[in-house]
């Protein structure tokens, strides 16, 4: 069980600081290229980062502890998506056109970032509650990433900023239903641990 808690530590030191470099990184970039998408995308970076960290924590705690993490974790994501429908509602009073090539690099490379996450936790994804909720939240930056690209290729064709706020609408739909299923998961762990 100690091995197994000490690989569980490991991948998600590593993961852990992936993310918040990425987050960084592409939250520079969706203010510079003006990206409602790219945005939503670094705000998913935050908080698989905080994720990451709370889940740090948890490894070696009880199966209770795990399920309020993971419940924590599934509020982070609908906070997350909260934050990007503001930013939608702000475009659509203040409408423009993001630079596409920055969406386009930058959704690239948090690709490759999520990606290489996401081959580290495969592994743990089945193991318990917590590392379920973690490989949940990095599939889902794969969808944001791959979302933020096609947006991206939609803007240079249209020139128009709407593919940027449909990607991000689209966003708000997928973080709102992981946010459900991880709290689901989380409140079925939490009536079984008693």
């Amino acid at each position: 069980m100690d091995a197994l808690r000490e690989r569980q530590r490991g991948t998600l030191v590593i993961v852990l600081v992936i993310n918040a470099v990425m987050f960084l990184v592409i939250v520079v970039a969706a203010l510079y290229g003006k990206s409602t998408a790219l945005l939503a995308d670094s705000f998913d970076n935050l908080g698989d980062a905080l994720t990451y960290g709370l889940s740090l924590y948890v490894v070696s705690r009880s199966a209770a502890a795990k399920a309020r993490v993971a419940l924590f974790k599934g509020g982070l994501i609908f906070l997350a998506a909260c934050v990007v429908a503001g930013q939608i509602a702000y475009r659509l009073f203040v409408p423009g056109v993001p630079v596409f090539e920055v969406m386009g690099i930058f959704s690239l490379l948090a690709v490759a970032a999520n990606g290489l996450c996401l081959y580290l936790l495969w592994r743990h994804r089945h193991e318990d509650v917590n590392m379920s909720s973690v490989w949940e939240c990095s599939r889902n930056d794969i969808v944001s990433n791959i979302s933020v690209f096609l947006a991206a290729g939609a803007v240079w064709l249209t020139g128009s900023g709407w593919p940027d706020i449909l990607v991000a609408l689209g966003l708000v739909v997928f973080l709102m239903r992981s946010s459900l299923r991880v709290m689901t998961s989380a409140m079925v762990e939490l009536r079984a641990a008693g």
